[in-house]
């Protein structure tokens, strides 16, 4: 079982390391991370909730993050209406209303509850407009990345027997036919 985790791992840091690289993002950005510990486990979302599983993923993608000081966005359940999980710092840096609520396992979902554990100063805010993301077994990301999204595909498609799904974005392209743009923002 250990090995197993150990794998759950390292495809999440392999993933969130590749994105960070793909997506172009720096220091303060945030990261929103949308994770069914039931689809990493090989099970329907939400019907088998793992703690163990959602503190692996959040220590190996936090780990990560952290040292490059961008901000993770752990996106709850839907009986926390999707709400997002993160720390005071990047909330009152963005603005972002912040909102009563402490995840639990079958009330926000494990990763969102082992990210409540493992920040320093955790907060629930209601949405984030995140420059790049993960969708880890089918949990809808996409109301909380910035306008607009774009695919990315990495060298793993998978979280033990999760698919997942990546997004970057990118600046509105505006103005019509006549317009230019700065190539670096695409």
């Amino acid at each position: 079982m250990f090995e197993k985790y150990e794998e759950i791992a390292a495809q999440a840091k392999t993933a969130v390391s590749e994105l960070i690289d793909i997506a172009g993002l720096s220091e303060g950005d945030i990261m929103v991370i949308g994770c069914s510990s039931s689809e990493i486990g090989g099970h329907k979302i939400g019907s088998d909730s793992s703690v163990e599983i959602g503190e692996t993923v959040f220590q190996a993608i936090y780990s990560v993050l952290k040292s490059k000081k961008i901000f993770l966005a752990a996106q709850c359940c839907e009986h926390l209406n999707r709400a997002i999980i993160l720390e005071k710092e990047a909330a009152v840096q963005n603005r972002l209303p912040i909102v009563n609520a402490v995840p639990q396992p079958k009330a926000g979902g494990s990763f969102a509850t082992a990210a409540y554990k493992g920040f320093e100063h955790p907060v629930a805010v209601e949405e984030v407009s995140a420059q790049a993301g993960i969708d880890i077994g089918g949990t809808l990301i996409g109301m909380h990345l910035a306008k607009v999204a774009v695919p990315v595909r990495l060298s793993v498609n998978t979280i033990g027997e999760a698919h997942i799904l990546c997004a970057r974005t990118r600046p509105k392209f505006i103005g019509g036919e006549r317009a230019h743009y700065d190539e670096a923002l695409k």
